[in-house]
């Protein structure tokens, strides 16, 4: 789980390094917080960092459809959405025709990167630990 732009390039310089797929997960309910824009821009300014990275950036839109609906207008790659039933299947069909991933990530495995004071070494850590190289895709969350 990254906060801003220092976590997203921590999280990317590690996985190209080690040759691992990741998911960048904002903070629940950061579309709220910060913003569609701002999560898009940190992912391109940490994208146009560390060039060649695998990952998918998901922005966490908590139970809020008008923020899954405004972040999808802002041209995020992917989000998350707390709902269920009919709302999270006009949302899905939103996004899908936008081109936008609509995801449900499991954050159990998440490293959250605020909970240290050397993102680089935390992920770098957690990817030289995997097997064979291979890291679990929600690893960042």
């Amino acid at each position: 789980m990254i906060h801003g732009l220092g976590d997203a390039v921590a999280a990317l310089g590690a996985a190209r390094r080690h040759g691992v797929p990741l998911l960048l997960l904002s903070a629940p309910g950061a579309a709220r917080a910060a913003g569609a824009a701002w999560w898009r821009e940190v992912i391109a300014q940490a994208r146009a960092a560390v060039p060649g990275a695998d990952a998918t950036a998901v922005l966490d839109c908590a139970g809020e459809p008008g923020m899954a609906l405004a972040a999808i207008r802002e041209g995020v790659e992917a989000i998350a959405l707390d709902a269920g039933g009919d709302t999270r299947a006009r949302i899905a069909d939103i996004a899908r025709q936008a081109g936008v991933a609509l995801v449900s990530p499991d954050r159990d495995d998440a490293l959250d990167l605020a909970a240290t004071d050397d993102p680089q070494a935390a992920c770098e850590k957690l990817f030289a630990s995997a097997p064979d190289g291979v890291a679990n895709g929600r690893a960042l969350g």
